[in-house]
């Protein structure tokens, strides 16, 4: 220690021969903001003022993970929800916004494990994507309850996604359904792509979708990865919003428009780094 202070001495000692500050922090191999405090501490205090100091802030902001915020955590990763989801729920339900490192930390202090995930490796799909809006829309349906399906439709390109619960999976549901989507989304529908469930390959499906110069093209029995997207957007549903919400709410058609909306311009989709809405614009 004294010997670092003895150095200190000399290069205040070298820049007051000096006066030029520029020489002495060349000649020394220090920047001027250095010499400049350590002149300055000299100064003030004599020799005392170039020994090392405490480092320590002199005051500390409260941390932003209360208890509260901690419990809320804990609770969506036992949803098996990862940090960037955890994030985006937190700000969603309680209008609190942490940043995804926070979180992190957060769960490996709570001696969390890391979230594994199955993989198929002898199995690689190719990821595709179209480059324009409506080139290519999704559309499924799934049973969230018994009498309780939800008809899902997704555009390939941007995301943006339609939902809507019916109390059955017939053609004129799915009919009804195609006129509540091209009201829906704000570009034209070129091509459809569904399974080859009976809601739609039923005849009138079809030849609607002639009519309305839209190109029907349902994929091949047992592909799923064939209409990924989605079925992974339905997984989501899933997990987000009805394993958080009573089925048997008489508002539950509202509280899916809102989650619909907040998916399309918040959500943060994890394949294209943005929302939906900001994906289209």
């Amino acid at each position: 220690m004294e010997v670092q202070v003895r150095m200190r001495l000399g290069r205040v000692k070298h820049y007051q021969h000096s006066d030029n500050m520029s020489l002495t922090s060349r000649r020394c191999g220090i920047s001027r903001r250095t010499l400049s405090t350590w002149l300055k501490r000299y100064q003030q205090q004599g020799f005392s003022g170039l020994l090392d100091q405490s480092r320590r802030p002199h005051r500390c902001p409260p941390t932003k993970v209360t208890d509260q915020v901690r419990q809320w955590i804990q609770a969506l990763r036992d949803r098996r929800l990862g940090p960037r989801r955890i994030q985006s729920e937190l700000e969603r339900h309680h209008q609190v916004y942490l940043s995804t490192s926070t979180i992190h930390t957060v769960l490996r202090t709570s001696s969390y494990a890391l979230l594994k995930t199955t993989r198929q490796a002898h199995r690689k799909h190719k990821r595709y994507q179209k480059e324009i809006p409506g080139e290519r829309v999704q559309m499924d349906v799934y049973k969230i309850a018994p009498k309780l399906y939800q008809l899902t439709a997704i555009d390939d390109c941007t995301r943006l996604k339609v939902l809507r619960l019916d109390p059955n999976h017939t053609a004129a549901s799915t009919l009804d359904f195609l006129t509540h989507v091209q009201a829906e989304l704000p570009f034209p529908i070129q091509r459809l792509q569904t399974d080859r469930g009976k809601e739609f390959m039923a005849y009138s499906v079809p030849r609607r979708l002639m009519e309305l110069h839209i190109k029907f093209r349902p994929k091949k029995t047992r592909s799923p990865h064939l209409n990924g997207k989605v079925e992974r957007t339905q997984r989501t549903d899933w997990e987000e919003f009805y394993s958080l919400t009573d089925l048997k709410s008489p508002s539950l058609p509202e509280q899916l428009s809102q989650w619909q909306s907040y998916y399309n311009r918040e959500h943060q989709h994890s394949s294209i780094g943005q929302s939906p809405w900001q994906k289209l614009e």
